[in-house]
């Protein structure tokens, strides 16, 4: 659970900060409590994940281009181009090596079939490019405010939406356990 509160904290500070000021501070907000995160798994020795260097960047290179041309479309990409980029990165697993990524980061906690793995990983492929056409969608056809609302609430209700969707997949997959 802390890891959860851990993950989400600079998305909070974004929306406390949007909808205390304006989108300009929140990205600045969001942008250092995500090397706010980094730093601290630094100090304390813990592996910075790959998805955390990511987004730190992406949220460095989007987030700075918001501010510095005060241009909001920067930010509200950023959410796009990281969802497409896993959804990429997914995809070319399928391709790239002997496992999938979902099977290299699950495999050693659950036993599938092969066929179950690559339904798997192309499932939350999908999903990822999902969120990034419809976050797409959220920020041509309504206004900023919406757009926050959707990135604060809507993604992460749509993820947990899809993640008791694929624990109801992988119980169906499970090999039963003997009887004694």
């Amino acid at each position: 659970m802390n890891k959860f509160i851990f993950d989400f904290f600079p998305i909070v500070l974004f929306f406390i900060a949007f909808k205390t000021y304006d989108l300009y501070v929140a990205t600045a907000v969001v942008i250092g409590a995500t090397f706010l995160q980094v730093l601290y798994n630094l100090a304390r020795r813990r592996k910075v994940e790959t998805m955390q260097w990511v987004t730190l960047g992406l949220m460095t290179v989007m987030g700075g281009a918001t501010l510095y041309l005060q241009d909001e479309q920067f930010i509200k990409w950023k959410l796009t181009i990281i969802e497409c980029l896993f959804g990429s990165v997914l995809l070319g697993s399928h391709f790239i090596g002997k496992k999938t990524i979902m099977e290299k980061m699950m495999g050693a906690n659950l036993e599938l079939p092969a066929a179950a793995w690559s339904k798997l990983n192309i499932a939350w492929a999908c999903f990822f490019f999902a969120i990034g056409g419809l976050n797409v969608y959220v920020m041509f056809n309504f206004d900023t405010d919406t757009w926050v609302e959707f990135k604060t609430f809507g993604v992460p209700a749509l993820m947990a939406v899809f993640i008791v969707l694929q624990v109801i997949f992988l119980y169906k997959h499970m090999p039963s356990e003997p009887e004694n």
